[in-house]
């Protein structure tokens, strides 16, 4: 990964479906200090412990033969408004003025969840996408991670 330069001021933010870590480089791009604005977690449950029902059952319109339904996803779910809520956190702060440009990091799968919650203002705002879990490491490792340093 080529190192990221992380202007004063600007917000990082790492991310899974379940915790959200947003950070704010108080120091430069030469030497970026990343401090903790807010952690966003939620409790997640998994899918076997929030859908007790069985998949089910779907009559066709021609003839007495039945089909399964897919099970709810719960914890897919869960995750994907989890990210909503914390772009419309993200969207927020763009508004306020509290931040003016983002760089989001997340895996692949939470990046691909996200995005479609993104406003106009936001996808303007996000300045670079991550595609890496970082979000269990210290901040001072991710940040080390995301720079190169």
């Amino acid at each position: 990964m080529t190192a990221l330069l992380i202007r004063h001021g600007e917000w990082v933010v790492v991310c899974d479906g379940a915790k959200a870590l947003v950070l704010e480089n108080a120091g430069d791009i030469r030497t970026p200090n990343l401090k903790t604005v807010q952690v966003y977690e939620q409790k997640d449950l998994a899918t076997h412990a929030s859908g007790t029902d069985a998949p089910g059952r779907a009559f066709n319109s021609a003839g007495n033969m039945r089909s399964a339904v897919e099970q709810t996803d719960w914890h897919d779910q869960a995750e994907r408004a989890f990210l909503t809520q914390l772009a419309q956190h993200l969207d927020e702060a763009l508004a306020t003025g509290r931040a003016k440009s983002f760089i989001v990091v997340a895996s692949p799968r939470a990046l691909g969840m996200i995005r479609p919650a993104y406003s106009h203002a936001l996808k303007g705002a996000v300045r670079s996408e991550v595609d890496k879990d970082l979000v269990k490491m210290p901040v001072h490792e991710i940040g080390k991670r995301l720079t190169g340093a």
